[in-house]
Parts: structure tokens; sequence; C-alpha cells
């Protein structure tokens, strides 16, 4: 593609594309295609001057390179997926933008004698809603809008209740866009992201786009995968965790004529069902359909302002009739009538939290509404998996202690042979290091059988063989260790994790797993403390021994080895019982029960599908950090809107008292008011960090 650098200095260039006309869509392409790029930090495309501004590190001639290889063709726009943020921006924008000039242009430009008709006729809208309010036997903010308006209109003040107006309709439209926006987030994190399923055909499995899937066809999921639609088995068993539409952690089977839903996962085996309802039309959509409609995600702060403003009607109505009766001045209590709390605080507190929200998103975090950032906010406790968590989820095996006189080699071989069955990291990492070492393991087991969270046991000709945690082969299972060989068995080297394997009822040998820790972890733990946090817990399914070392390295508070996904979440129902405030960080499908019991359950953004799902924030897999950089926005958030809080309160509140003792007329009122609300709404929308 053609451009010219409009402007450059060092690490930054803005350029101009060729282009007669550039839609939204197309920006966002450039941007995805150019953020490609490793040595590219940052790409921001104008749409309506087809201009980009490029941050990078490194070479310039590189970033040169990358745009002229840079093409707007078919193949390349399908590469992108759509993101309807930028369009629901936008629209809310050109909304926002268009109100503050009509507004403008009727003050302007609109003779007396139409504007004061124009404003007469919008008064109705809040006059009949307070009337509402009050058949209802309601004294609502709805009752101090109209009287403000309708005292204006009466005492021919248009301009005044113009104002009220217009800053009424700026708080409800923002409102809206905090709210459709919060729900935007939501359904990405959750959409299910299956562009292709398997199509058996008469010629075998084809890969098709799930829209081209018609009822009656037969699709194919195999352990791992994500069902993609509402659908019946036909043939084929699995066992499939509905987490994401029960909030059930226990695996549940499917045979034939068993009924599965799109957005769930199959954990072990795999079939053949025919879908009954076609993209878009299954319960998943539903459950997305109803959150969309719900009004929980609006954070506990905007509710409080809401209900705040309500709760200061009666006593602003108080204060007006008490002003007349004391001093019989209608000037001075109008005064107090046109300090109107409600504006400021409905306004400012919706557009904090979107600043909030929309500061998190540029570093790589989700977050599915602003209740979830005042709760990490005031959460005092902090819950991490440890397996892709505090580590890297690329656990390798690092070597294999023999025992009971049999042969190193061997025993991987067999335990290659058990483990390449199961989607697991662990069981990756065991026959990886097989096929590394040329061992071939053909099978030669039989009756295998997948304990969840446990191991596995199976037989190898008239042996009964198990591989597994600690707990599983050794007290689920009886084994023991060889008779001598138990100094060597409690002198393993703690700081790998334990893969034990038993043939015949008696330990043959012990793999050792090497799983990294994050480099950032301990800071960040460190970090996380110094920022409130005051207990990091560390749960993991792994041996007591092992977690103690790892715990130990990493520096947090408390660890709880050998757990099982639903003792997760049982410490956390716990923990809050006792009054406690919880952030569970996981990401897989065990951590999913743990997620949805927390106040604010967080995501790694490669994890399982279902812990993406349920969680309500999820961040970039690539560094831990986040965690606190999400914690930091989130407590300065809580203060801003705090430090609203205060001003809103103290500045309406001298202004009433200085209408009161008649140093300010009714209109002055209602002008500083007005401007002190454009002005707090202007300092919510600024970033919460420098």
């Amino acid at each position: 593609m053609k451009c010219r650098i409009l402007h450059e200095n060092k690490g930054r260039m803005r350029v101009h594309l060729h282009l007669k006309r550039m839609s939204l869509r197309e920006a966002d392409v450039v941007s995805a295609v150019l953020l490609r790029n490793s040595f590219i930090d940052e790409a921001k495309v104008y749409d309506r001057t087809c201009d980009c501004i490029i941050k990078y590190s490194g070479d310039r001639e590189k970033v040169i390179e990358a745009l002229s290889r840079l093409a707007l063709t078919g193949e390349v726009m399908d590469s992108v997926p759509e993101d309807p943020a930028s369009e629901l921006n936008r629209e809310y924008q050109e909304k926002l933008v268009m109100k503050v000039l009509l507004h403008l242009a009727r003050k302007l430009f609109l003779p007396d004698p139409l504007h004061c008709a124009y404003a007469s006729v919008r008064a109705l809208k809040y006059i009949w809603s307070g009337l509402r309010c009050l058949r209802r036997r309601q004294l609502h903010v709805e009752v101090l809008d109209a009287l403000s308006i309708g005292v204006s209109i009466a005492r021919c003040d248009f301009s005044t209740a113009s104002s009220v107006m217009f800053l009424l309709g700026i708080g409800e439209l923002l409102e809206e866009w905090t709210h459709k926006k919060s729900v935007d987030d939501l359904a990405k994190s959750m959409a299910l992201n299956v562009d292709r399923v398997w199509l058996e055909t008469p010629e075998g499995e084809v890969l098709v786009p799930v829209d081209q899937i018609k009822e009656g066809d037969l699709i194919h999921v195999r352990a791992g995968g994500l069902i993609p639609l509402d659908g019946i088995v036909e043939r084929g068993g699995a066992s499939v965790n509905q987490a994401s539409l029960t909030g059930e952690g226990v695996p549940v089977s499917k045979g034939a004529g068993s009924m599965v839903y799109a957005g769930t996962v199959v954990e072990e085996g795999d079939f053949f069902f025919k879908p009954t309802a076609l993209s878009g039309q299954g319960r998943y959509d539903r459950v997305v359909k109803m959150i969309e409609e719900s009004e929980q995600l609006k954070s506990g702060v905007e509710s409080k302002a809401s209900r705040l403003a309500d709760v200061l009607v009666p006593y602003s109505l108080g204060g007006t009739a008490l002003a007349y009766l004391l001093t019989r001045n209608v000037n001075r209590a109008l005064s107090l009538l046109m300090v109107d709390f409600s504006c400021a605080l409905k306004l400012s507190m919706p557009l904090a939290v979107l600043s909030a929200m929309r500061e998190a998103g540029r570093h790589h975090i989700t977050v599915k509404g602003g209740k979830f950032m005042e709760a990490i906010a005031e959460a005092d406790t902090i819950v991490f998996d440890k397996t892709g968590t505090l580590t890297r989820a690329c656990p390798t095996v690092v070597g294999v202690e023999a025992f009971n006189g049999t042969d190193k080699d061997e025993m991987l071989r067999t335990a290659a042979c058990l483990e390449e069955h199961y989607p697991h990291s662990i069981a990756n990492a065991v026959t990886r290091r097989a096929i590394e070492l040329g061992l071939k393991h053909d099978e030669m087991h039989e009756e295998l059988e997948y304990v969840v969270a446990h191991g596995i046991s199976g037989r190898i000709g008239d042996t009964k063989v198990v591989i597994g945690s600690y707990h599983f082969v050794f007290e689920d299972e009886g084994c023991t260790v060889p008779e001598g060989e138990k100094e060597r068995f409690d002198s393993l080297p703690l700081q790998y994790s334990h893969l034990y394997m038993a043939m015949g009822g008696v330990l043959s040998a012990v793999i050792l797993i090497a799983d990294p820790l994050r480099e950032e972890a301990r800071e960040v733990i460190e970090e996380l403390h110094e920022l409130g946090i005051k207990n990091c817990v560390m749960m993991t399914g792994d041996s007591e021994r092992t977690a103690g070392a790892i715990a130990e390295e990493v520096g947090v508070d408390e660890y709880h080895a050998e757990v099982l996904p639903e003792d997760k979440a049982e410490f956390i129902r716990q923990k809050k019982a006792e009054g406690h405030k919880v952030i569970m960080t996981g990401d897989g499908i065990n951590d999913s029960p743990a997620l949805s019991e927390a106040d604010c359950g967080i995501a790694i953004s490669d994890g399982a599908a279902i812990a993406r799902e349920i969680a309500d924030v999820t961040i970039a897999a690539e560094d831990l950090r986040e965690l606190v950089k999400l914690r930091r926005l989130s407590t300065l958030l809580m203060k801003r809107i705090n430090s609203n809080y205060r001003f809103v309160m103290g500045f309406n509140g001298g202004l009433m008292a200085l209408g009161f003792f008649g140093v300010l007329q009714p209109t002055v009122t209602a002008l500083l008011h007005n401007t002190s609300t454009i002005g707090i709404s202007i300092k919510s929308m600024t970033d919460l960090e420098p």
C-alpha cells in the first residue's frame, strides 16, 4: 500500500495511507495487521483522515517494509475478526458530539421565540416523568428534575431549563454507553470463537465454516474441543463440562440420545452429534441475550450514585421550602432548587467507570463490567492456581527415577502409552519426552480409566498399572514403595512436581516434571501486598512437598496442596463467609467452579475456554504484572469516585448555602452547578494513570 510519512521522531511516525476513503472496519484491519509485527508497539488508525500513528521499537526500515506489504485484500480482511466495540464507540461518540453541537447551535442561532417553544416542548417529557413518580408516591430524582425544569419554564428562564435538560440527556447517553460497552466486552469474552467444524461426509470428515452447517448434518467433536452448536449425540460418548451454562464444574456423561449445548467443552472422549439449533439460536446465545438485558453489570458505585441522588431529593425539596418559609424570598428558595445533585452524580460516575475500563483495555485487560473493578479494589485475598498462572503452563520431563529394578526408558515408554490419550499439560509433557528420546509407545494396555484430577488406571497383560498424584497412587490405590528404597524415595528433589507410576501395587517409577515459575511471579506477589492485598494463596493439585517448595519460592502467604476443583471453590466460600473479598486467578477447566464463586474471577487469555467464559476479567498470558496494573487501576478508580462524591456534595452544598443567604441568584447557582458538572465529567474522562 502506498503511504506518505507526514511526521516522525524516534520510535514514532505518522503516515498517510493513500486511500480515497477508509471504513471503520478497514481501519481496524490495518491496525490489527500492523500489530502482528513484534517491533510495532502501537498502531492507531484514523478512518476519517486515512492517517496512522505508529509507535515502534527497533529498526525503522522494518516499519517501512511492513507498511509497503500492507494490502486490504479479501484474504487479509477475513483474517481479522470484526470488532463491534469500534462501531459502538463511534456510534456513541457521534451521538455525544451531535448532542453538544445541536445544543450550542440552538443557543446561538435559534430565535428566542423558537428556542422558548422548543424548550417548553422538551420539558413536557421531564414534567410527565416527575408526575408519574408522584402518582406512585415516590420522591425520586425525577420529581426534582421536573420541578427544576418546570419552575424555570414558569419563570421564563428558558436558558436554565435547556441547560438542565441538556445535562440530563448527556447523563442518560453516557449511562447507556457504559452499559452497552460492558455488555459488548462480556459478549466478546464469551464468544465461542469456533469458525470451523469437522463435518462427516460420504468422502470422510471435512473442515467447514460453522455458518454453513444445516440441521441434520453430523459434526464430530473430540476431547478438548468446544461444542459449537446445540444438538443431540448420534454416536460415541464423552464427558462434557457444562460449567459455562450451569456453573457446575463436575463433568456430565453424554452418550447417544443425549442433548449437548453450544459453549460447553468435551473433557474426555469424542462423539458425533446432529445440531438442533443453528448459530445464534442456541441455549448459549439465549444466556448471552439474558445477560445483555440484565442490569447486573452496573457497578455498586454507579448504583449508589443513582440511589444517593434519589435519597437527596426530599432534603433538596425540604431545603427549598424551608428557605422560603424563613426568608419569604422566592429567589432564595429557587437558588436551592436550581442545584440538582443528580446531574453531577449520574454523569461523572458512569464516565469514570467507562474511562477505567477503556484504560484497562489498553493494557490487554478485558473487564466485563464496572462492578468487577470495584470488587478488585476492595479485595483483601487473592487465590492463585499454580499451573498456567504462577507457572508458564509448559511442563517438561527433566528425569525419571526408576524403582523396583525397572528400566527408566521402559517406564517412560509405559507412561507415555497411558498418558497419550488425555489432553493434559503433564500428559503432553510425558508423551513429548518419549518422542524426543525415540521411545515408541505402541498400544499395550487394556481397560484404561481416567479419574479426573487424580490419574489413570489400566492393565498391561495381567498387571494393573496406575499413574498419577501421590494421593491417587498411594492413598486411593494403596500402592507401596519397594523395600530398601524408602530413603531414595524421600530424597527426591522437591523443586520438581512428581508423577508416580506403580505396577502390581508397587512403585515402579517417579517422573520428575519441571513446571517453571513465571519470572515475574514473586515480584507480582510483593507488589500486590504493597497495594493492600493481605493474603496471597496458592492452590494446587501437586503433592505437599512440591507445593511447599514452590510456595516458598514465590512468596505466597499460604498454600494448599493436593486440592480438587471443588476444594478451591469451598475455600473461597469459606473466606467470603468470614467477610473477605476474594479474587480467584486461574486458567484451567478445573478452576471454573472457583472462578464463578469468587467476588471477581480472573482468567488467563490462553487458558481453557470455560475459564475465560466464566471469569469476570481476562488478562493476557504474557505477563502476570497485569494483575498489579488491574489492582492499581481499580484502586485509582475508587479514589476518583470517592473524590467525585466529596466534590459534588461539598460544591453543591456550598452553592445551596450561598443561595440561601442571598449571595447568589438562581441563574448564577444554576450556571455554577452546570459548569461544575461539566468540569467533573471532563475530569472523570481522563486517564487514571499519567
